[in-house]
């Protein structure tokens, strides 16, 4: 019996028949004069120039169990849901954050969903697409540049050059830039001082970027924020500079959201991209609320599980956008629940009902979490060729003696058509409505604001701050910064802040080791475990797959 090979991600997408951007504006409700065309197949919304509109789009998060090397798929199940949607009718789109080249170069190899799940064009958007991330990185290197030059020319402002925390970034995972001199060379060079380099995507410019809902709101978030302190230990902001100006103006153009669409035809938005285990790990606030305006389904996603990217989307994201989610989707696969049952990665094909019911634990605790936020959620198995009928069914028996709508969404394979018995489950979860609420109110003391998470979200039993946290949450409460939100940095494979703990841990303590203000985009940064805001590259990057073919077509990004 003759086997065929399937197609790749990237051969499924070179294979498409994409529709000139025109007609997926049109067919989104996008009038032209609000269209910047990036080529055939991209583009860019001016939304002042949208009309005026009552809708109020029903967002739908997606998120999932806790990550493994097995692969969960949650971008493939947000972009086969709402093609899944739009094939049930639903005038819909979906907003995704853009792919770091970081990641793309490194393990990942690509992000822009899988199989006939992706949005188009597939190559553009992990390669380049259409500048913002160069753009923020301009913009941040720019304003390292200004600091710099600020001491060499006098130091008016009395910057400590030994505290100053801004740092220049990369969109690349390079190691050896993690710490780096600046300023050698003579009188000439600069100032000489310890600097260092985070991934773009670290950056908090980019997480201003996306929080932020208007120009305005940008420019008043980028004057916030803090790159240093004073010999006299007071903070030193962009606005002490005098350079929100010139950063706002190289933002202008990557502020606006990028359109683009699914192999399905669904107009998508993929607009910024923060880190979700250093930052709040959602696409931008001016994506959403745009696609909550030109849609009645949104489908979007939160960085990792539920513990990390979830929270952040409802604690940070939802309230500073004021807005609720909707619904929220759990996306688990049986090779993930194997490997959280006690499963190596390579035994992940055989058969192993009893290992998917030991990692079931695991999918439990971010059921409980999304519910701590007054939701019910809908769990999407996404389907794998190797899962058995055995193990499926451990799963979907499991959600149902537990109350919770649960189906497979094989989009990896079909597409929307994979994903319309999640749709129609999440259409019936949204017309029961929901009691959302963070699970923090912003006054609470700064403490039990961690603590909320730490315990409901975690599952942990308590929080332990270092010395060193403890200094620089006084220092905070000083300035009045406590009242804002909390932003965890913690490793996204375990509950915990070790990444080697796995399934559903209960008794653990988290440690928070420092403390970093973010004013600009409005939360305080709660360090834990050993979380690098520039990655390295792996043993085997991905980028070593990578090539080009006579005719200028990408080879090896998958």
């Amino acid at each position: 019996m003759k086997t065929t090979t399937p197609l790749t991600d990237l051969e499924i997408a070179s294979r498409a028949e994409m529709k000139p951007i025109g007609e997926i504006a049109e067919k989104a409700g996008i009038p032209e004069e609000a269209l910047e065309p990036y080529g055939r197949f991209k583009g860019k919304i001016d939304v002042d120039k949208l009309s005026p509109s009552e809708a109020d789009g029903k967002v739908v998060l997606v998120t999932a169990i806790s990550p493994t090397p097995a692969g969960e798929g949650k971008s493939t199940v947000t972009v086969g849901l709402a093609d899944a949607f739009s094939l049930l009718g639903e005038k819909t789109m979906v907003a995704l954050r853009e792919p770091s080249l970081g990641p793309v170069m490194g393990m990942k190899g690509g992000a822009a969903g899988g199989g006939y799940s992706q949005v188009l064009p597939m190559e553009d958007i992990n390669l380049h697409f259409t500048g913002d991330i160069h753009a923020i990185t301009t913009a941040n290197n720019a304003l390292s540049a200004l600091i710099d030059n600020h001491l060499h020319q006098g130091n008016s402002l009395g910057i400590d050059p030994r505290r100053i925390i801004w740092k220049r970034v990369l969109d690349m995972n390079d190691r050896a830039l993690r710490h780096v001199t600046v300023g050698l060379g003579g009188p000439s060079g600069g100032i000489p001082r310890e600097d260092g380099f985070d991934i773009t995507v670290a950056s908090e410019i980019m997480a201003v970027f996306c929080l932020a809902k208007s120009l305005d709101d940008l420019k008043e978030r980028l004057a916030r924020i803090v790159i240093g302190y004073t010999y006299g230990r007071e903070p030193v902001t962009v606005r002490d500079l005098g350079a929100e100006g010139a950063l706002t103006l190289l933002l202008k153009e990557a502020f606006k959201p990028n359109l683009v669409q699914t192999i399905g035809g669904t107009p998508a938005l993929i607009h910024g991209g923060p880190f979700a285990n250093i930052a709040h790990g959602c696409n931008s606030l001016a994506a959403t609320l745009t696609a909550k305006q030109l849609a009645d389904i949104v489908v979007t996603e939160a960085g990792f599980g539920s513990d990390l990217g979830a929270e952040k989307f409802m604690d940070i994201k939802a309230r500073q956008g004021d807005f609720k989610p909707d619904a929220v989707v759990i996306v688990a696969t049986v090779r993930a629940l194997k490997m959280h049952g006690g499963i190596p990665k390579t035994d992940l094909s055989a058969s192993n009902a009893l290992a998917v019911a030991e990692g079931l634990p695991n999918l439990a605790k971010h059921i409980d979490t999304i519910r701590a936020f007054g939701i019910e959620p809908v769990v999407a198995l996404n389907r794998f060729i190797t899962d058995t009928e055995e193990e499926i069914e451990t799963l979907l028996g499991f959600c149902r003696e537990n109350g919770v709508r649960a189906a497979v969404a094989d989009v990896w394979a079909r597409g929307g058509q994979g994903g319309t018995d999640v749709a129609r489950l999440v259409l019936e979860q949204i017309g029961e409505g929901n009691q959302f609420a963070p699970v923090y109110d912003e006054l609470d003391a700064f403490e039990d604001k961690v603590a909320a998470i730490v315990t409901k979200v975690y599952g942990g039993a308590g929080v332990h701050f270092t010395d060193r946290a403890q200094k620089q949450l006084a220092e905070i409460r000083q300035r009045g910064w406590d009242i804002l939100p909390v932003c965890m940095a913690k490793t996204q494979y375990s509950f915990t802040d070790d990444p080697t703990v796995l399934g559903r841990p209960e008794g653990f303590t988290i440690t928070i080791r420092e403390l970093i203000p973010k004013i600009g985009a409005g939360f305080i940064v709660c360090l834990t475990g050993d979380i690098m805001t520039m990655p390295g590259l792996p043993k085997e990057p991905a980028a070593m797959r990578m090539d080009i073919d006579r005719e200028g077509h990408a080879v090896g990004l998958m």
